[in-house]
């Protein structure tokens, strides 16, 4: 079994890797740095033996989006999971955020899940079988001050998995949308937050494990994750 990782090099993406590779699945695995993909695939080999394979990609860039998605078909790989993790946090408000804001966000939290997915859903039609994981947000739910375009970026998102969820229902193809509240990555460090008022990052990932392992019959179509004391 095989599971595809977008930005998989630090927190939430990094510990889904760890997750699945523990429980001795493969990794196929992007971000933007080779170093630090190399440093993950080191890691994780040397902890779990875990085959890794990995390619530097800018998944906010179509072209590159589309590049990986058929590197991994060259490689004979039909994807059993697909985790499109990918994505950035520009905070701001609709009215003075800087120009180009909601093209960077847009470019990076929906192109990159939509791009890519198109590229692999062939195979994974063909096989009818397979399960897309899109890491929505809280932000997909409910507007709140200084979400601005990431916000809407992460409606779209969810949007997206709402429509893939109906369209691939006969060929077998599960399609869950995550929505985790505040979770510990680098969009929260130096922030100086009580570590226990934040959820974090394997918490997300035991979720996304535990709804890949159902039956065939069923499938969890929204995971919500909230800090347990709610939202900041």
């Amino acid at each position: 079994m095989n599971v595809i990782i977008t930005g998989a090099t630090k927190g939430i993406g990094f510990a889904i890797a760890q997750k699945f590779a523990s429980k001795g699945y493969g990794i196929i695995a992007c971000a933007r740095n080779k170093k630090d993909l190399d440093k993950l695939a080191k890691n994780l080999h040397g902890l779990y033996k875990a085959e890794v394979i990995t390619k530097a990609t800018d998944m906010s860039m179509k072209e590159d989006a589309q590049q990986f998605g058929n590197w991994i078909i060259d490689q004979g790989i039909t994807p059993d999971i697909v985790i499109n993790n990918a994505g950035n946090f520009l905070p701001g408000s609709i009215f003075n955020e800087e120009d180009d804001t909601l093209e960077k966000m847009i470019a990076v939290n929906l192109y990159s899940a939509y791009h890519l997915t198109r590229q692999l859903l062939p195979a994974m039609m063909k096989a009818k079988q397979g399960h897309i994981f899109n890491m929505c947000s809280i932000a997909s739910l409910n507007a709140y001050a200084n979400g601005g375009s990431y916000s809407i970026s992460k409606f779209a998102l969810l949007g997206f998995s709402k429509n893939l969820r109906e369209e691939m229902k006969p060929y077998g193809i599960k399609v869950t949308a995550v929505c985790p509240g505040a979770t510990m990555s680098d969009s929260w460090s130096g922030s100086n937050i009580d570590p226990n008022r934040i959820m974090e990052a394997k918490d997300i990932a035991e979720m996304i494990f535990a709804a890949s392992k159902l039956s065939s019959m069923a499938v969890v179509e929204d995971i919500i994750l909230r800090p347990q004391l709610g939202d900041l």
